[in-house]
């Protein structure tokens, strides 16, 4: 059988594709890296509103032109606009799939969930687990990574970022993303530790500004906890990827995104919270709750373009440094 090039919209039990034998694309790191302004200038020609966020109108233009057979929307735990995404991308006469992270979060629901993704991708329970163990051993290795970044100080939050962000499908090829990570790691850890910085935290969903890591470490800090990229990496490890994708904290509620985030704040030993919302996002809502929760200095930026950080961030960002650093 072919493999079909599936792409989907934020990350989910990707071990099913390609235990079917298919390629995983995570449609977000297409559109961030390849022409997002085209991306969006596209889709709002087709008639998206300004005032919807610039995620939905990219995911729905890379869906339309990467030349995919099917797209994978998650229409619970993501997106409150997904259900709509998927209609409009079916509207092109592609092919899409519903899948739900069940709000409950119980493991029988869940279970059903994925027992469903399975039989529409004709595989089984125990195909399902081969593959995992398999992203598990890559998945080791970006525990370590991580490890380097807060612990050792050999690896950039940037560096950081990149690699756990891409973890969400491995770049559509595992073997090579293990290649590519082994070197990398190679060279890592011939570095020097990397000189003593305000240690943040970024809480939130991959940014969209081009050079906020930059930014930052100009500044003089270093991002040594990335939020929702750790978590597309699986960092628990548990056999069972039902238990495993219950532990996921993304798709849930801010309260099970606090419950991994304070004991990392404390373990990485965090100087300062800087928590990222997209514009028009239901999460700058979550977000009011996590600086209620977090007795740490915290700065909400909030982006909205493909581009470099703004006048007034830049100057938002100076600022919180000029007093915490």
């Amino acid at each position: 059988m072919k493999a079909k090039r599936i792409g989907f919209t934020t990350s989910f039990p990707v071990e099913v594709l390609y235990a079917a034998g298919h390629i995983p694309i995570d449609l977000n790191n297409i559109f961030v890296n390849q022409d997002a302004d085209k991306h969006i200038y596209k889709a709002e020609i087709k008639g998206f509103p300004r005032t919807i966020c610039s995620w939905i109108k990219g995911n729905y233009n890379v869906a339309i032109t990467a030349k995919l057979d099917e797209v994978v929307g998650i229409v619970q735990g993501d997106c409150s606009n997904g259900n709509s995404l998927l209609e409009m991308i079916h509207e092109e006469a592609i092919p899409v799939y519903r899948f739900s992270f069940p709000p409950e979060k119980q493991y029988a629901a869940l279970d059903a969930e994925i027992a469903k993704l399975e039989e529409h991708y004709q595989v089984s329970r125990a195909d399902t687990h081969k593959i995992k163990q398999r992203l598990d051993e890559i998945r080791k290795k970006l525990v370590v990574l991580d490890e380097w970044t807060w612990k050792e100080r050999l690896v950039t939050g940037k560096e950081n970022h990149i690699w756990l962000v891409n973890a969400s499908d491995f770049n559509g090829d595992p073997d090579r993303y293990e290649e590519e990570l082994d070197s990398f790691m190679q060279m890592a850890a011939k570095r020097d530790p990397l000189p003593a910085k305000l240690r943040l935290a970024y809480l939130g969903v991959p940014p969209i500004y081009k050079n906020i890591y930059d930014a930052i470490a100009e500044l003089g800090g270093d991002v040594i906890f990335n939020e929702v990229q750790r978590q597309f990496a699986m960092p628990t490890l548990l056999t069972d990827i039902v238990q495993q994708y219950l532990v996921y904290t993304y798709p849930y509620s801010v309260f099970d995104r606090l419950e991994d985030i304070q004991p990392e704040l404390q373990r990485r030993c965090i100087d300062a919270v800087i928590s990222y919302t997209q514009s028009f996002c239901h999460l700058q809502i979550d977000n009011l709750l996590l600086k209620k929760y977090i007795d740490l200095p915290f700065l909400n930026l909030e982006g909205d373009q493909p581009e470099d950080l703004d006048s007034r961030t830049q100057l938002r960002l100076e600022s919180f440094f000029e007093v915490h650093a």
